[in-house]
C-alpha cells in the first residue's frame, strides 16, 4: 500500500467536508466544535482539520468565525442590537473573543463598524449587500491609514 487515499477515498472525504461546511453555514449560531463536526461525518478531529484546510485553506473553527462574523456584519449594519447582542445572536460565548476576531477580518472594532456602516447597504439588494460587506478571512484585513489632522 502507498498510503495515499484512493480517488474514491479522496471524493468521499470532499463530500463529508462539504458537509461540514454546510452544516457550519446552516448551524453557524450554535455551539459547535471540531469534534462534534467531526463525529457527525465519522472522521478523527484531526483528520477533519487536516483536511478541511487543505480543501478551503482555513481551518474548521476559522472559516465558522467568518461565518459568524459575516452575520454580525449584517445585523451591525442594521443598528437596532448592541455589539453584546450580536455577539450573542451568532454564537459566540465570549465578547472579547468575538470583538477580537471581527477587528482581524473586517480592520475595525465591531462598534465603530456598527457606527460607520448603520443603514450601509440601505436599497442595495441582499446578494450585492452580501459581496460588497463580505469580510476578509485570514487576517488579511487591510490596515488602517493613520489619521492625519
Amino acid at each position: 500500500m502507498t498510503g495515499r487515499p484512493s480517488e474514491a477515498e479522496r471524493l468521499r472525504d470532499l463530500a463529508r467536508l462539504r458537509r461540514v461546511r454546510d452544516r457550519i453555514d446552516r448551524e453557524y449560531a450554535r455551539p459547535l466544535d471540531v469534534e462534534a463536526l467531526a463525529r457527525g461525518v465519522h472522521m478523527s478531529a484531526g483528520h477533519l482539520s487536516r483536511q478541511f484546510r487543505l480543501a478551503y485553506g482555513e481551518s474548521p473553527y476559522s472559516y465558522l468565525m467568518t461565518r459568524r462574523i459575516e452575520r454580525a456584519m449584517a445585523l451591525l449594519r442594521r443598528g437596532d442590537l448592541s455589539v453584546t447582542e450580536v455577539c450573542f445572536a451568532v454564537g459566540c460565548s465570549s465578547l472579547g473573543t468575538f470583538s477580537t476576531r471581527f477587528t482581524e477580518l473586517v480592520g475595525v472594532p465591531p462598534s465603530v463598524y456598527r457606527r460607520e456602516h448603520a443603514d450601509a447597504a440601505q436599497g442595495m439588494p441582499p446578494c450585492v449587500a452580501r459581496q460588497v460587506t463580505r469580510p476578509v478571512r485570514n487576517r488579511e484585513a487591510p490596515a488602517r491609514e493613520p489619521h492625519l489632522a
